[in-house]
């Protein structure tokens, strides 16, 4: 028998979101985040957490869901994508599912084009998506957020 994979949902508006268990490090309640000037859009800004400074990606954003003020009752992922630590503002955060690996739908088949989307589960309580954090930001705004943080360290340094 194959393994179920893990997943961490969380919620988007009405959309249900995953991502896989062992990218999660931490889910902490939301807080201020510093702007970064010259960042790519899909960044709202940064966070530091315990001296290191973690960009914020905007995921609403990628869905086509309007922008608002992060709000105190909204929680932060932290995640592990390939090239640094990131995080994301959530509405909530809902836990660590099964999956079945039969279960899960590559994002070709389903949705073509967004390259951030892994794939679609369907489980008892739904449809989830599946996030590909490593593939959340493109090329280009990888090296727009690499000059971004590099010149706020200039800045600071």
């Amino acid at each position: 028998m194959v393994d179920p994979d893990r997943l961490v949902c969380f919620t988007i508006d009405d959309l249900v979101l995953a991502l896989p268990l062992e990218k999660v490090e931490r889910v902490m309640p939301s807080v201020r985040l510093t702007p970064l000037p010259n960042a790519p859009q899909a960044v709202l800004g940064i966070l530091d957490l315990r001296g290191k400074v973690i960009p914020v990606f905007d995921i609403r954003a990628r869905f086509g869901k309007p922008w608002r003020e992060i709000s105190l009752g909204e929680q932060i992922l932290i995640a592990a994508a390939s090239k640094r630590t990131v995080a994301m503002v959530v509405d909530e955060a809902r836990g660590v599912i099964d999956c079945e690996p039969g279960s899960i739908t590559a994002s070709v088949e389903v949705l073509p084009g967004l390259e951030h989307i892994r794939g679609v589960a369907k489980h008892a309580s739904g449809m989830i998506v599946i996030q590909d954090i490593d593939r959340f930001l493109s090329i280009e705004e990888e090296r727009q957020l690499d000059g971004a943080l590099e010149g706020m360290e200039r800045k600071n340094g």
